[in-house]
């Protein structure tokens, strides 16, 4: 295994070239920066030496009798992941830069060559190979530490499940404190999960659900944030606007309620997991985890989208005041046909009256 600490001078590079002058000087200058060099002359030779393991990062030429560098890089994208590439050609083509680049490699750089270009760019490299293996081995420390946490709730939902007596109720009741667990961490109360939920079965019946199947909605979308259980606290509870990197991570939660709750046998907990998945899609495309559009986005998603935002701008948050009901529903009219399915939101507005009902016997509290 590739040591995941070791960036800069003490890496270990792997240069490919059929030219061993090329070669000897790129070895000369890397090793005068300090780094460790072996060479090879083909892909043969190099995937030989790689797969004897200890490299941190291969510099390989395009064009080689055999194989070529695009071919190396492919190959070894997959077999070595942990691997930095950067690929050196004397072709200055932009389809082919990016080629390379969607294939795995970290940089591109064209003949003749400054002595600093390949310093900067190895160093960048191994930089990019480091934060990527750590980030790797955060999100499965992550993984790891959510299924410790719902290890017992998943148990407790199995055993529910395979009794007949006071299911439903026993059902509902495990799903909603799981699900208020999940607000609680981002200081959101569990009147929005009733409330959030009350909607989207009010909405799947205006849409032609019957009554069993919106109930079934109703309990299954109480799950909709379950994935915030395994985003870090100085991300949920930060006081202020999130910045780029922390607003990926919190946009992970959706995929980790889908981890959390899919690959089960019960209906109720698949479908929790479509709508964990899927509530911040948009209809456009602009939404996430997948960028899905119209309705390659589950109608359980479209629906769980609208309620959702309509509960988020008419309540009391941590970071806002409510807004007026008419200001809200003008923000969510400019969502039309981007953000929100059109037919799911004309839906809503017809039965707008009840769910301002659900509002008022639930308040915060």
């Amino acid at each position: 295994m590739v040591d995941t600490h070791n960036q800069g001078a003490s890496a270990r590079i792997l240069v490919v070239d059929d030219d061993a002058s090329v070669r000897r000087l790129l070895c000369k200058l890397l090793e005068r920066n300090g780094y460790s060099c072996a060479e090879a002359a083909d892909a043969n030779e190099a995937n030989s030496l790689l797969d004897g393991g200890g490299f941190h990062l291969l510099l390989t030429d395009l064009d080689m009798p055999g194989e070529s560098g695009l071919q190396l890089i492919r190959s070894v994208s997959s077999r070595h992941p942990d691997l930095a590439t950067v690929m050196i050609t004397g072709l200055d083509d932009t389809k082919l830069a990016n080629s390379a680049l969607e294939l795995g490699a970290y940089g591109y750089i064209i003949k003749p060559f400054e002595a600093n270009e390949i310093i900067i760019s190895v160093s960048n490299a191994l930089r990019r190979r480091s934060l990527e293996i750590e980030n790797r081995g955060h999100q499965q420390r992550l993984e790891q530490l959510v299924k410790e946490r719902t290890s017992e709730l998943w148990s407790a939902i199995t055993d529910l499940e395979t009794t007949q007596e006071n299911l439903r109720q026993s059902r509902e009741e495990t799903v909603k404190r799981l699900s208020i667990a999940a607000e609680f961490r981002d200081d959101e109360t569990g009147r929005h999960v009733q409330r959030m939920s009350r909607y989207c079965a009010l909405l799947a019946r205006a849409l032609g659900h019957d009554s069993e199947r919106s109930e079934l909605i109703r309990i299954a979308s109480q799950m909709h944030d379950i994935g915030k259980l395994g985003i870090p606290d100085r991300i949920l509870r930060k006081p202020g606007s999130l910045d780029a990197e922390e607003r990926t991570t919190m946009e992970t939660h959706c995929e980790i309620g889908w981890r959390i709750l899919s690959g089960s046998s019960s209906q109720l907990l698949t479908l929790g997991a479509v709508i964990a998945r899927s509530h911040h899609e948009r209809v456009d495309g602009s939404g996430y985890p997948h960028g899905l559009m119209g309705e390659d986005i589950p109608q359980e998603g479209r629906i769980a989208a609208i309620s959702d935002v309509f509960d988020a701008l008419t309540t009391e948050r941590v970071y806002r005041s409510a807004l007026p009901l008419g200001q809200a529903l003008d923000i969510m009219r400019d969502g039309r046909g981007t953000h929100f399915d059109v037919t799911a939101f004309e839906a809503f507005f017809g039965v707008l009256d009840e769910a301002l009902r659900i509002q008022q016997e639930l308040p915060d509290y």
